[in-house]
């Protein structure tokens, strides 16, 4: 089978879930795979994905979370409601600043957790790259025996802000945030809201 760098962190992304967490939203759900895990915890799960062919073959896999195709930032999400916001592989398909959009909806001590991509820029980014690009080359022999599925999500690639400028916007947008680069082109960006948060 094909490596999927994604699914590769899914546990990391789990041990993100606060303890006593009841509700969830997965943004850029895809095909609904994360949100099938954060429901199978018994948090209540929503799925959103711009996407209509894969919030259809979502939709199909049932398992419990509801889902719904919009453009998050569309979306009027409930204020101060969420207790996980998970965000895998879609921020770079939006604005940065949607994490406006998600910090919003947190519950007071929820959790947003974004598992997002960067552009290999410098001589660190490059070295953290490696092991990706040897795996790359296998995926890519293993993917000419194995038909790819037949929902296809999107690709953005590069993304559109380096390593640096997105440990900048998180400082700025969320602080008190952490952000650590990942193996796979990948960083783990968590926010954890310690009250409501009121825009403006």
């Amino acid at each position: 089978m094909a490596v999927n760098f994604n699914d590769h962190y899914h546990p990391l992304l789990l041990k993100q879930v606060p303890e006593g967490a009841l509700t969830a939203l997965d943004v850029g759900c895809g095909t609904g795979r994360f949100a099938r895990l954060l429901a199978g915890q018994g948090l209540d799960t929503e799925g959103v994905d711009a996407h209509a062919d894969v919030i259809e073959a979502a939709q199909a896999s049932g398992g419990g979370p509801r889902y719904r195709q919009a453009d998050v930032n569309q979306l009027q999400l409930p204020d101060a409601h969420y207790d996980f916001i998970s965000c895998i592989a879609s921020l770079h398909h939006m604005p940065f600043d949607s994490i406006l959009t998600l910090r919003k909806a947190l519950a007071p001590g929820g959790v947003l957790a974004v598992l997002g991509l960067y552009p290999a820029d410098t001589a660190t980014d490059f070295v953290s790259a490696l092991p990706a690009m040897c795996l790359l080359r296998a995926d890519r022999l293993l993917s000419r025996r194995n038909p790819a599925p037949p929902v296809q999500v999107p690709i953005v690639w590069p993304p559109p802000m380096t390593y640096a400028e997105t440990r900048a916007e998180s400082a700025r947008l969320l602080p008190g945030s952490t952000l650590r680069r990942l193996l796979f082109w990948r960083y783990l960006l968590v926010y954890r809201a310690t009250e409501a948060y009121a825009s403006g």
